[in-house]
């Protein structure tokens, strides 16, 4: 059984990764939109990803006897100023989630709840490789300045990435 606190965080980082897939799809909108569907193609992985996230936690508050409780998404930023600033907010994301994880990570500490602490550790290896492919996005980015030829070899570059669900 889930503490009432625990369940109540991993509702809301259930709901802070349904989110973050908003987020990424408002993003793929942005490069849509400039023609850029490889970049695009990126953030629709990302998108798909956080997707993925989310149902993990969904069906894990379930399988300890817990209630999942949706909640409201809020709505994603919808205008960026450049390329670039658009993987500047993807990379501050990764690091807003880091935080959510490792303070629920805390929290599962605290209360000695090994399942959770357990089922926890796939995020924290997640958010490593998070941030560092967003870091590395975005360091790309910020070479070509979100322009030119750079930006068109990113966008092919990006146009063959695809997503696959981990083993569970």
């Amino acid at each position: 059984m889930l503490s009432n606190k625990l369940q109540k965080e991993l509702n809301n980082q259930m709901n802070n990764e349904f989110f973050a897939e908003y987020e990424y799809l408002s993003m793929a909108a942005y490069f849509h939109a400039g023609n850029l569907d490889g970049i695009a193609n990126y953030f629709h992985v990302q998108a798909q990803e956080e997707h993925f996230h989310a149902m993990k936690i969904f069906h894990f508050i379930l399988d300890k006897g817990g209630k999942v409780e949706l909640q409201q998404i809020a709505k994603p930023d919808v205008d960026f100023a450049s390329p670039v600033a658009v993987f500047e907010k993807a990379l501050a994301h990764e690091q807003k989630v880091t935080k959510s994880i490792n303070d629920l990570m805390d929290e599962a500490i605290k209360e000695n709840d090994h399942a959770v602490n357990s089922f926890l550790k796939w995020y924290v290896d997640e958010q490593v490789e998070e941030e560092a492919s967003a870091s590395k996005a975005l360091g790309k980015m910020q070479i070509i300045g979100g322009k030119g030829e750079g930006l068109l070899m990113m966008d092919q570059e990006f146009a063959g990435r695809s997503f696959t669900a981990p083993a569970e």
